[in-house]
């Protein structure tokens, strides 16, 4: 076992492993720990001010729900976009931020024109710098970190870099580019709480546990769309049988990676980065219910999962307001309603590419970003048609061989932006010039 994914040091309430960056509050951290317990009891916190990266997507518009039903515990600050101009102009117009950005640059005259009567305070920028900039702006508390794909990596760090607590919906942040963010979370002082369902999960279970006492990991996944398809009745799939997802309502990308199952993959190695497990202590588990959102096994055998309806505003919310819990009007769990809880292992013929993923993160360093970037590729061909959802994981093996001659074990922000720009012209060209058996 790798001792230096085990080291811990406690300070500000939060644990900071090599290879950990979620805050997790600890008994033994004694004045960091009181404080935040008393920080989570107290009701009169003042408004958490919140950027929102991805306003209009999925997760944006789910983050922005929360803020309707606890106005009194959130503000919104500032708003990020890619296009979808008219979706982001009403958001800018009903919350009022200081600052708005289009990452279109083609959509920003038609955003100015529109805001400037509308909401005559805000500053209106565009593109990849206006995102940097929206991302680090200064009168904000938690950065809600919502942009698909390993465009949301250079945002995030910029909110790193000034000082903003980050609310993790984009997971490709840490899966390319954990060598990078891991050190700069501790150089900042910044908190980064996990907001997707399974990594809340664990977040949640390890509230209070010792340093030390975390022996497994244990994801739960729904199976994805194809989980009652016999695997030779998988040549027949669609891209619209790809989106079909059985329990959870979400965007295009993370739906078809739950299809392939290589969202569970990505997800191990997230938990590698954000709580210093070992990959061997990583399991993963199907559970079609989608109750049990992930469990962690304790050092003497004892099992604590976190369990309720598959809805993401519930670790969204947990991600913004931790240490605080606050109450919401949604519908509580009925486990007489819901029945029977069922579990059976993964499949990993069926599901190459968390194979492909646990090699990736055991190999380290440029790997993960190269895993990641080929990944997003494929499932682009895919959804253009322009290969079959067989060829998914074929690509993406193809993408990690040719990277092995130029790979990096303490890879920099510019290596990483580098090989994830890279791999994705090398996977557009490998099945550009037939350079992989593809499904026929």
């Amino acid at each position: 076992r790798n001792a230096s994914a085990r080291r811990s040091r406690v300070g500000g309430g939060w644990v900071a492993r090599a290879g950990a960056a979620a805050p997790v509050l600890l008994p033994e951290a004694d004045a960091a720990f009181a404080d935040a317990l008393a920080r989570s009891w107290s009701k009169g916190e003042p408004a958490k001010k919140l950027t929102l990266l991805g306003s209009t997507g999925s997760i944006g518009t789910q983050t922005l729900d929360i803020v309707d039903g606890a106005p009194e515990n959130f503000t919104v600050s500032a708003l990020a976009a890619g296009s979808n101009v008219e979706l982001l102009a009403e958001q800018a117009e009903k919350y009022t931020p200081e600052i708005v950005c289009i990452q279109d640059e083609s959509k920003y005259g038609e955003l100015k024109e529109r805001l400037t009567t509308a909401v005559p305070n805000c500053k209106v920028v565009c593109g990849e710098e206006g995102l940097v900039e929206t991302a680090a702006h200064a009168n904000s508390d938690v950065v809600v970190t919502g942009i698909v794909g390993c465009a949301g990596l250079l945002p995030t760090v910029a909110a790193i870099e000034a000082g903003k607590d980050i609310a993790l919906a984009n997971k490709e942040t840490l899966i390319a580019g954990g060598p990078v963010v891991l050190p700069l979370l501790e150089k900042y002082g910044v908190k980064m709480t996990p907001a997707d369902s399974e990594h809340s999960a664990i977040f949640q279970c390890l509230q209070g546990a010792p340093s030390g006492s975390l022996s497994k990991v244990i994801l739960t996944a729904s199976g994805g769309a194809f989980r009652d398809w016999a695997t030779e009745d998988l040549a027949k799939v669609t891209v619209a049988d790809a989106l079909q997802h059985p329990n959870w309502s979400m965007g295009a990308k993370i739906t078809i990676d739950s299809a392939t199952l290589m969202n569970k993959g990505l997800e191990v190695i997230e938990a590698h980065y954000l709580f210093g497990a070992d990959y061997d202590d990583i399991d993963i588990v199907v559970h079609p219910q989608s109750i049990i959102h992930s469990m962690v096994e304790f050092s003497d055998t004892s099992v604590l999962a976190q369990l309720g309806w598959p809805d993401m505003r519930l670790p969204l919310l947990y991600a913004m307001s931790w240490p605080r819990r606050i109450k919401m009007p949604y519908s509580r769990l009925d486990l007489v309603k819901q029945g029977s809880l069922t579990f059976k292992a993964p499949d990993n013929k069926k599901y190459p590419c968390m194979d492909l993923a646990y090699a990736a993160g055991r190999k380290g360093g440029s790997m993960t970003c190269v895993l990641n970037a080929a990944n997003e590729a494929a499932v682009e061909l895919f959804r253009g048609e322009k290969i079959h959802y067989l060829d998914i994981p074929r690509v993406i093996e193809a993408v990690m061989d040719d990277h092995k001659k130029d790979w990096i074990e303490q890879p920099t922000l510019d290596d990483i932006v580098h090989f994830d720009s890279q791999s994705r012209v090398r996977a557009n060209d490998l099945v550009a010039s037939a350079q992989v058996k593809l499904f026929v």
